[in-house]
Order: C-alpha cells, then structure tokens, then sequence
C-alpha cells in the first residue's frame, strides 16, 4: 500500500534525523569533514516552522534544519537545511531564497 502524497517524505525525514551523520558522510562529504562531531548537533524543526509560512500544509513534515558545530576555527555553528524532495520542484529555488 502506497503513503498517501502528503506523506511521502516522512521516512526519508525520519531516516535523515536518525541517520544524520552518515547521511551527510555519504551525500556531502566535503561538509561532513567540516563538521565537528563531537560536539552535539540539535535539529530545530519547530524553529523553521516558526519563519517558514509553508512550512507545514495538511499533514506534510517540514524540512529538517540543524544546527552542527564546525571544525574548522570558522564560525562556531553553522545551520544544514535538508528538504528531501519527490520530485523536480519548479519554484524550489525561489523558496530557499525566500528564507534568507
């Protein structure tokens, strides 16, 4: 039985939060190198629901959005936003702009 299109990205959301660091060793691993994982990560969803308008509708899961340290001497943190998407996504540029 398929999840109803609301739903869709749920287990990818819910994988990317368990599964954090190895999601970004295997998709980013340049930015994972830069992070320093001894330090905890925080994810701050609700924070991103608080200045995203769109960022829930029905029930569809908002964007993970985390807050890592770096390893660097940079910045002390840094925020990784990760949108798991379905599908191409013509206004997707647009609304990741939209949040600077």
């Amino acid at each position: 039985m398929d999840a109803p299109r609301d739903d869709y990205d749920t287990p990818w959301k819910h994988a990317v939060t368990r599964y954090f660091p190895e999601f970004m060793a295997f998709f980013f691993p340049a930015a994972h190198a830069g992070i320093d994982w001894t330090i905890p990560y925080a994810f701050l969803d609700q924070e991103l629901a608080q200045v995203r308008r769109d960022a829930k509708v029905g029930k569809r899961v908002l964007d993970k959005l985390a807050r890592v340290a770096r390893n660097d001497g940079g910045a002390p943190f840094v925020f990784v936003h990760v949108e798991i998407q379905r599908g191409h996504d013509s206004d997707f540029a647009e609304r990741i702009r939209s949040l600077n």
